[in-house]
């Protein structure tokens, strides 16, 4: 099956919540109420480019808009329209990234690029920091929950693109924003999100529009990455057996039409906002009967290359998301000897789907299903797959490893250092909008 497609610093503010013990799978707890936050540190955020600015939106609260009449936000938000896609080199193949954007560039800067490393937005905060400053990393992950509102966490995303100052491009700053009991961030300036299974009862046209000021105030944050939507598809009769998805209503609708028309419309929204989109969790998470963050050998036996799951992700692509996440299940009508996130010929399903950008793992530092293999190989094996962003959110203190790991076999191995350089080069063509 071919089908392509065209295409020294400490936060000023302590955000107490309950942690989420995964990465993107699933949530296992509910929020606990916030502490009042301290002041602020700064009030302009610097783009990640050296001597580059943004402009700032104002620090004074807004009232959060309800689920159901969400209004805009009084403050400076990004311009409308889809954020720009990666670039390629004239005449290359589907997939095939620009390598002079790296071009000069240090195997350390390009192995930073490859690496998200969570920030716990209860702390600690300065080992993220260290990590961003020394090993160059070039994206953050907004783990746990807090109702501490916007400001507070504008402080801490000013702290973290502080601390990548000198690098060569911004920080990508993501976190989980799906909605219903998958949501990182509330509080004053963010709404209260339905959950994905509500959405899917709206007009698709209204869900873009409520989707569109839920992004915008992601980017009053200075949060320019929503791991989300999921497009995973649940059959009806076995959702509450679905433990990472059908249970926690994540899934938009139980059709593959209702989750492509409501999933695509959460995304452009999203992107209509200057917010990009990571659909997830490829090839889909929708007939495990386990949770990948909590339980080995999480196993899908119906899922093939021809899946109906498949083709919702191929019609996500050509809608225009920036970013998939690949699922850390293993599908034995795919790959039966290795997780979905580790297989070349999964990951290699999604480029055969025309997919040009970004292939990120879901959170490989704690989740049960991979944590047998040792973390910096966990981090080898997903590059030499052809992921292209590694995502260590829920224990930041592994992504260590995994850089020290992904340098020294770049360093060992010729053709895997020239992953290392596709991979970044993708990264990097993603951040052209930001």
């Amino acid at each position: 099956m071919t089908r392509f497609r065209p295409l020294g610093l400490v936060a000023a503010a302590v955000l107490t919540v309950a942690a989420l013990a995964g990465g993107c799978a699933g949530p296992t707890t509910e929020p606990d109420p916030t502490t009042l936050p301290g002041p602020a540190q700064s009030s302009a955020q610097p783009s990640g480019r050296p001597g580059g600015t943004s402009p700032s939106p104002s620090s004074t609260p807004t009232p959060t808009p309800s689920a159901g009449t969400p209004s805009p936000i009084p403050t400076a938000t990004p311009t409308g329209g889809p954020t720009p896609g990666p670039t390629t080199q004239p005449g290359t193949g589907p997939g095939e990234p620009d390598l002079s954007l790296v071009a000069g560039w240090t195997l350390e800067e390009k192995v930073g690029q490859v690496v998200m490393v969570g920030l716990p937005v209860k702390g600690p905060f300065e080992p993220t920091f260290d990590m961003v400053r020394d090993d160059h990393i070039g994206g953050v992950f907004l783990h746990g929950r807090t109702k501490a509102g916007r400001q507070p966490v504008k402080n801490l995303v000013d702290a973290a693109v502080d601390a990548a100052a000198g690098e060569r491009e911004p920080l990508f700053v993501a976190t989980d924003q799906e909605g219903g009991a998958v949501q990182v961030l509330r509080g004053t300036g963010f709404s209260d999100i339905p959950s994905a299974v509500d959405q899917a009862t709206l007009d698709p046209a209204d869900l873009r529009a409520r989707s569109r000021v839920w992004g915008q105030e992601l980017a009053a944050a200075g949060v320019n990455l929503n791991l989300a939507p999921v497009l995973d598809l649940v059959p009806q009769d076995s959702a509450q057996s679905n433990p990472p998805i059908g249970v926690f209503g994540r899934n938009y609708g139980y059709t593959a039409e209702s989750v492509i028309v409501h999933g695509n419309a959460f995304a452009q929204g999203q992107r209509d906002a200057g917010v990009q989109t990571s659909i997830k969790h490829f090839p889909g998470l929708g007939r495990v009967t386990a949770n990948t963050d909590t339980t080995a050998g999480v196993t899908d036996t119906v899922t093939g290359p021809d899946a109906p799951s498949v083709d919702v992700f191929d019609a996500g692509i050509a809608a225009g998301s920036g970013l998939v996440m690949m699922s850390s299940a293993v599908y034995t009508r795919i790959d039966p000897d290795a997780p979905a996130v580790f297989s070349p010929a999964a990951v290699g399903l999604v480029r055969e789907l025309g997919f040009d950008g970004v292939i990120i793992t879901d959170d490989l530092s704690a989740a049960v299903q991979v944590t047998g293999v040792p973390a910096g190989e966990r981090a080898v094996r997903a590059v030499d797959a052809g992921v292209d962003l590694v995502l260590a959110s829920a224990k930041p203190s592994v992504a260590a490893s995994m850089v020290d790991a992904l340098v020294a076999r770049a360093q060992d191995d010729p053709a895997f250092a020239a992953k290392v350089d596709a991979a970044a080069a993708r990264v990097v063509a993603a951040k052209s909008g930001l």
